[in-house]
């Protein structure tokens, strides 16, 4: 089983995609940068020097490290009987570059698909937190992505919702406000009604 966790930034995707993974023994990962090779696509993707990054090519990068990290690291754990849980996955792809950047949301959705080879989460949780809440921990020192202004995030932040909403049979929705702890027992109750006690 593949569980990806999604959100904008400062949201504790990375914080608790740890703990559940711990909690289940699954495989821990992410994306951009699960992989050797994504890991250089990461800093090109991330670096804040690369400001003439155009919004396709930003798709495509991330769908290269998509198809990279399914090929090498998560197909390999799933036919192994592993679970997989994943740190952003072809949802960051539909709510940053269709909803934050503007591409059209079918071509990314084909795209990513087409990258996994079919690869697709059966549980997603979607780690909701009010702006403020982000930008708080987000702090000054900011990559590429945590900087983009216009409006980048909110639009971020509301396509996520609208996909969550789309797909409620895959999608968890969790509030990401509090104490780490707490959260934490947020996503378990949450994923363990999908996938049953571990």
């Amino acid at each position: 089983m593949l569980i990806a966790f999604e959100g904008g930034e400062g949201t504790g995707k990375s914080t608790q995609a740890a703990r559940l993974a711990d909690r289940l023994g699954a495989v821990l990962t992410r994306e951009p940068g699960g992989t050797a090779i994504g890991r250089r696509i990461r800093s090109l993707v991330l670096d804040p020097a690369n400001d003439e990054l155009t919004d396709r090519a930003e798709a495509l990068l991330m769908a290269a490290d998509r198809a990279q990290h399914v090929a090498e690291l998560i197909r390999p754990a799933l036919d192994a009987g592993r679970v997989v849980v994943s740190d952003r996955f072809a949802g960051s792809s539909l709510a940053y570059q269709s909803y934050g950047r503007g591409l059209p949301l079918d071509e990314v959705e084909q795209l990513s698909r087409w990258a996994t080879d079919g690869v697709w989460p059966e549980v997603v949780v979607l780690l909701d937190v009010p702006e403020a809440v982000a930008e708080a921990r987000l702090g000054a020192d900011r990559d590429r992505m945590e900087g983009a202004g216009d409006g980048f995030h909110e639009r971020v932040a509301a396509g996520f919702r609208a996909l969550a909403a789309a797909d409620p049979d895959r999608w968890v929705v969790v509030d990401g406000t509090g104490p780490v702890d707490e959260v934490a027992e947020r996503v378990w109750n949450a994923v363990a009604e999908r996938i049953g006690p571990a």
